[in-house]
């Protein structure tokens, strides 16, 4: 983890957090008619491209208030690797919990609001440890559920004016998104690909496997080492006088 990403990842979920309090603004000016025009309304064909629209918008102060601070830690805990693999899962989630929506939920009642993102970066930040095989990821993982295992509570059927459905699909997609999006083995990594997320991978070292003359790291018997350890030619050099007996 770099200095860089994590500060790229505040300011995009402090920019975001931003717009959607700006919109909140606007919508509540309106009289909240853009909860009717931009929510997902379930099983009408013409309403299904507002899967993409009804998270930017909520019903009420308290609703936004409530979805700030999670929105906002869970993101950035989410997009501290990279800003591109944030952005996909994003639309990932934002398909998932949406689709959730319009395929499952009975009424007709519009359904408006970022939880959906908040369960799938959730999914997302305790799975993708596991399938990066990540330590620092894992450590992240666990202090998030720790912190935040409490909105699973929201997600089982019955919460009222609650679309748990939504929120259960954003789940889901923030753990197909963990799948998806995993990173490749480390270069370098040590057993079974596992590294530590610092830039630092984990190395088995075999005791058993002794040095070679000539191997970074050791001296010659009765030569002192080379001054310049990275010239690969001086090394040669070096080893084929011994081989000599010079």
């Amino acid at each position: 983890m770099s200095v860089r990403k994590l500060r790229d990842a505040v300011v995009l979920m402090s920019a975001f957090i931003a717009l959607l309090w700006i919109l909140q603004v606007f919508n509540w000016a309106d009289g909240y008619r853009l909860d009717y025009q931009l929510g997902i309304l379930p099983h009408q064909v013409s309403r299904l491209p507002e899967i993409f629209t009804a998270p930017f918008l909520h019903v009420s102060w308290q609703h936004i208030e409530g979805n700030t601070l999670p929105l906002f830690v869970l993101g950035v805990l989410a997009a501290y690797r990279g800003i591109t693999k944030f952005l996909l899962l994003t639309l990932i989630v934002t398909v998932t919990s949406g689709l959730a929506v319009w395929l499952f939920q009975s009424g007709n009642a519009p359904t408006v609001g970022a939880s959906g993102l908040i369960f799938g970066y959730f999914g997302y930040v305790v799975i993708r440890g596991f399938f990066d095989r990540n330590l620092l990821d894992i450590g992240v993982g666990v202090v998030a559920g720790i912190l935040y295992w409490t909105i699973l509570q929201v997600a089982i059927p019955g919460t009222p004016g609650i679309s748990w459905l939504g929120h259960l699909g954003g789940l889901f997609g923030g753990v197909v998104a963990a799948w998806v999006l995993r990173a490749p083995p480390a270069v370098g990594a040590g057993p079974r690909g596992w590294t530590t997320g610092l830039g630092r991978e984990l190395r088995s070292v075999r005791p058993d496997r002794p040095r070679s003359a000539g191997s970074p790291g050791s001296a010659t018997p009765g030569r002192p080492a080379s001054p310049h350890p990275g010239s690969k030619a001086a090394e040669d050099l070096l080893r084929e006088l011994e081989e000599k007996g010079i």
